[in-house]
């Protein structure tokens, strides 16, 4: 399973200080910005590489490394909550194609936890995705149920790319379930995998809603 928590401690270090309900909007949005660069350095990590030859300085030549893939890059943000986390992301892929969605769930509160929500996307604008190619990042730093990002990787994966990569910064487990069920080849990065989700949909413990807190 491509599941990639990433556990180390400056990352549960930022998440912990963005959990904190203390935390003001700045802090917040700068955090999800250094857990995106932190969490595309891994995706980098991931990529196709090839060794070649350099000179140096010195006129010495010496052998290195050059991740190809870092030029075929398209980053997806599912607006509004994912734009600091794309920004950080674009520090580690600079050359990125960028995609936008805009989508919104319908506010639900039931007497258990939804499996569904309902969403409604009424905007996108995705580059084209070049088949075998192109690695697409889809940014989202909260994946509760899933529904939101199923919309999106089914548009996606139709097109066929290299490879699927989502970059989310709290997923539940229910939602990581559902999505690699569905989605057994996609690259999932996130930082925590939280146990539950209550009768809103909202993810416990989790750190609230990440467009509200970024934004306001």
């Amino acid at each position: 399973m491509p599941l990639f928590l990433l556990s180390s401690p400056l990352s549960l270090h930022i998440l912990t200080q963005i959990r904190n309900k203390d935390t003001d909007q700045i802090n917040f949005r700068k955090g999800l910005v250094r857990l995106g660069r932190l969490i595309g350095y891994e995706i980098a990590n991931t990529m196709d590489y090839e060794i070649i030859e350099v000179e140096t300085p010195l006129g010495v030549k010496t052998k290195g490394v050059r991740i190809y893939d870092l030029e075929n890059v398209i980053i997806i943000n599912i607006l509004r909550a994912a734009t600091p986390l794309v920004e950080g992301l674009l520090k580690a892929f600079p050359a990125a194609r960028q995609g936008v969605v805009t989508a919104r769930r319908k506010e639900f509160e039931g007497k258990e936890p939804p499996k569904e929500m309902e969403v409604e996307i009424f905007y996108e604008k995705i580059p084209k995705i070049r088949k075998g190619i192109d690695n697409v990042i889809i940014s989202d730093p909260m994946v509760a149920t899933s529904s939101t990002m199923l919309k999106v990787l089914e548009k996606v994966a139709k097109e066929e790319p290299k490879r699927i990569y989502i970059a989310s910064v709290i997923a539940s487990e229910y939602g990581v379930k559902r999505i690699l069920e569905l989605y057994p080849q996609v690259y999932f990065f996130t930082i925590s995998i939280d146990p539950e989700l209550n009768n809103k949909g909202y993810i416990v413990p989790g750190l609230g809603d990440a467009g509200d807190r970024s934004f306001g």
